[in-house]
């Protein structure tokens, strides 16, 4: 299978740093029926807190369960999501598409699984468009 890059929106919630926040968050998106194409935690600048970047597959659906869930929900961002047949250095591929377009990667996770992997990548808000057309999107 070939390499798909898309763009997709982001959105970030911050959540109090302790054991079960995550899941309680994600109960109450899945009793709404939200899927995810990508859940990334980590620690937020304030302590205490911490920040999820939810990738929904369906922003909408996201948006209006987000006020039954009762989370703030910060503007959509853009990042890209990259999905291939899994091997050796295939990630490397896809950050040298950026390295060449001289794109900055903010930030980025991978990961594969039965023979599949899948990237997210962020970058600046301003380099979306410049990375959208490196990537091939």
């Amino acid at each position: 299978m070939a390499d798909k890059a898309k763009r997709v929106d982001y959105y970030s919630i911050e959540i109090p740093d302790q054991p079960g926040e995550a899941f309680r968050i994600l109960a109450k998106f899945k009793e709404s029926g939200v899927n995810f194409l990508s859940i990334t935690g980590f620690p937020a600048s304030v302590l205490g807190k911490g920040q999820i970047s939810l990738m929904p597959e369906n922003g909408e659906s996201f948006l209006k369960a987000a006020k039954t869930v009762g989370v703030a929900v910060g503007a959509a961002k853009k990042a890209f999501l990259v999905q291939g047949s899994d091997r050796v250095g295939a990630a490397a591929e896809t950050f040298k598409k950026l390295a060449d377009a001289k794109i900055n990667m903010r930030a980025y996770n991978a990961g594969s699984s039965q023979g599949n992997f899948g990237l997210v990548i962020w970058v600046a808000a301003e380099d979306v468009d410049v990375a959208a057309k490196a990537l091939g999107t």
